[in-house]
């Protein structure tokens, strides 16, 4: 059996797509490209797909990943464009490797995110920022299936600033500069690195203990996008490419 590695997008009004709408859609990409798919064993045979650490629904992502199995082996660059072909605009399959090394879950460390507030300033964003890192702790409350819990929102962040695109470019104006050219108001965007903690730590814990610390509090929802996962280089802060061991693995050539 023939594994390969993908990563797809969620992007645009796509993002309001559920993990389960998700998975149908992609099981009838591999119908309608005839994907010769493994499938498990017993009464009830099913296609061979794991998925990894989902975004939640109504967050963009640059960064999903998955699995499959295949019954006879494929070129993963053609498997990909058939696959991004049968799924809709803004579902994209963007990067295909063959598997070569196990523990791939175990490299997803870390998440970069991108934090799009509309209608902050983005020295107020960059002065709650610097609050929220000098606490020690900020405990933050959220809604599990298990009843309210409380956790901390500040141990798991690696790192947490304005984007490039605004430091020191405060009077700019277009999509990463200080102006949202949507509707003319100011537009913070932050970049923020969460590490995969038990329990895990989203972005949106993140813009509640921002609140809790600083008074921040934008006047609509904030836009979300994961832009990476996968292993953490602390020391920079960044977030590095969980399928490069795969291609550093593969034979020459290929």
């Amino acid at each position: 059996m023939q594994r390969i590695r993908l990563r797809y997008t969620k992007r645009g009004r796509l993002r309001f797509t559920s993990h389960r709408d998700f998975q149908r859609a992609f099981e009838r990409a591999l119908r309608r490209s005839a994907v010769p798919m493994a499938y498990s064993a017993g009464f009830t045979p099913h296609p061979k797909v794991s998925y990894a650490n989902a975004a939640p629904t109504g967050v963009a992502s640059e960064a999903e990943y998955l699995e499959i199995g295949l019954a006879e082996a494929r070129d993963p660059e053609a498997l990909r464009a058939q696959l991004d072909a049968s799924l809709p605009p803004g579902l994209d399959v963007i990067d295909a490797v063959e598997v070569r090394t196990s523990n791939f879950v175990e490299r997803l460390e870390a998440s970069e995110w991108q934090l799009r507030l509309s209608g902050v300033e983005p020295a107020e964003a960059a002065k709650a920022v610097e609050t929220f890192l000098a606490a020690e702790t900020v405990e933050v409350q959220r809604m599990t299936k298990n009843g309210m819990r409380t956790f901390d929102a500040r141990g798991a962040v690696a790192a947490f600033a304005l984007a490039p695109s605004q430091v020191g470019n405060g009077n700019d104006t277009g999509t990463d500069g200080a102006a949202d050219v949507r509707t003319g108001t100011p537009c913070a965007i932050l970049r923020l690195v969460v590490r995969h903690a038990t329990p895990a730590v989203r972005p949106d814990d993140v813009l509640s203990g921002l609140r809790a610390t600083a008074d921040l509090a934008p006047p609509v929802p904030a836009e979300v996008t994961r832009l990476a996962q996968g292993p953490l280089d602390e020391e920079s802060g960044t977030v590095t490419d969980p399928l490069a061991l795969d291609r550093a693995a593969a034979p020459a050539g290929q």
